[in-house]
């Protein structure tokens, strides 16, 4: 378990080991073999998969019983396209079939200001549905539970977990939930009422809190009744569009790892970029070692909602910095460093347009490229994770 101390600058200090964790979220139906599976389940702490695909639990299990597999189930939504002939899915990718909503629970829809029904924008046949109304809440946790327990999931990825009140509808809000605060009010009502019932199953929850970063407080305002959290869009947005810091900015998403680890709490971070793109993976993977204990874990994708094949897999992964010793610290306006018994890690989070800073090392150190530095210069938005003997 981590360590609730902290340092001067009020960043956590977290134990344990520095190896890097890294998740896969094949949620596309994508083919594939069991050699992959094997590799994946060898290699990644956690894997998220649609509940229709129960009957590969086992396969990852056999390969490495520790990696830890949650099935995907949308908080938010029902899906007509589930719904066949009157008739629901068995496996869906929800929590409430379309069909049995329609037919037996209408007032679970959830309605704009001229009464009309919500269809997520851009993604066709997903339907609103109202988070805070408790029976809807008992409902989608006794569903879940039941079909997640059966197939031998270790855990549930909650998708859309929203903070604002227009999401996936721009401008139009609910006519029950027409602020911000309201919606958020009623997803910390549906994650507080089921905790118990997931905690009893004994399966783990993570949620997709994507763009927590835009709204205080809301992060730990939504972990606090789960086992971890999501960051789809974390850091870098593509190759050219990576955050600096700013109130909004790279220290609030760095705080989700830290906050998280302090509470012995899961943390997910994807950022975007292109395979070949260095200076977006470097500064994302530098941030990321900055504030990692045991729980935390980062996988980088290039195409959005590209959820079928695993991501691809680095030879920094491999890598093994030793332990932490204590929290990263600030070495100069926006810059942090975190020393570690076999590395050390950088990150300038200024803007990065801004010139490069040179920062002195505590000793030799092998770069990336394994050439020997005892310092190392870096412009804004850009990261350095270096090893030594030890």
């Amino acid at each position: 378990m981590p360590s609730h101390a902290t340092s001067a600058a009020g960043q956590p200090a977290v134990s344990g080991g520095s190896t890097i964790q890294s998740f896969w979220l094949h949620m596309n139906s994508t083919p594939v073999s069991d050699e992959v599976l094997a590799t994946e389940a060898r290699r990644r702490a956690y894997i998220v998969l649609n509940a229709w695909e129960g009957d590969l639990v086992g396969k990852l299990k056999a390969a490495n019983p520790a990696v830890q597999v949650f099935v995907y189930k949308d908080l938010s939504s029902t899906r007509s396209y589930a719904c066949r002939n009157g008739v629901d899915d068995a496996q869906l990718p929800t929590g409430v079939g379309y069909c049995q909503a329609e037919k037996d629970h209408p007032e679970w829809f959830l309605l704009d200001p001229n009464g009309r029904r919500f269809e997520y924008s851009g993604y066709s046949g997903h339907w609103q549905m109202d988070v805070g109304n408790t029976a809807y809440q008992d409902a989608w946790a006794a569903n879940v539970i039941e079909s997640s327990t059966e197939a031998g999931f270790d855990g549930v990825f909650m998708d859309n977990a929203l903070f604002p009140c227009d999401a996936y509808h721009q401008g139009v809000c609910p006519a029950k939930y027409p602020t911000d605060a309201a919606i958020q009010d009623a997803y910390k009502s549906m994650l507080a009422n089921t905790r118990e019932d997931f905690v009893a199953a004994g399966l783990k929850t993570v949620a997709n809190l994507s763009n927590a970063r835009l709204h205080a407080g809301a992060w730990d305002a939504y972990t606090e009744h789960l086992d971890g959290g999501f960051d789809e869009w974390w850091l870098t947005f593509n190759d050219n569009d990576l955050l600096s810091e700013y109130p909004e900015g790279w220290s609030r998403q760095v705080a989700e790892i830290t906050s998280n680890e302090a509470r012995g709490k899961i943390t997910w971070v994807q950022p975007h970029h292109t395979a070949g793109a260095d200076r977006p993976y470097r500064f994302a993977l530098a941030s990321y070692l900055l504030a990692t204990g045991d729980k935390a874990a980062i996988a980088s994708i290039d195409q959005t909602d590209g959820y079928g094949d695993p991501t691809p897999w680095r030879t920094e992964y491999d890598w093994d910095l030793g332990t932490p010793i204590g929290p990263y610290k600030s070495v100069g306006a926006n810059l942090y460093l975190r020393d570690f018994t076999c590395g050390t890690v950088v990150v300038n989070a200024n803007r990065t347009d801004t010139r490069s800073v040179t920062v002195p090392l505590d000793g030799d150190h092998l770069n990336e490229r394994g050439t020997r530095v005892d310092q190392v210069s870096l412009a804004g938005t850009s990261g350095a994770i270096l090893r030594k003997t030890c």
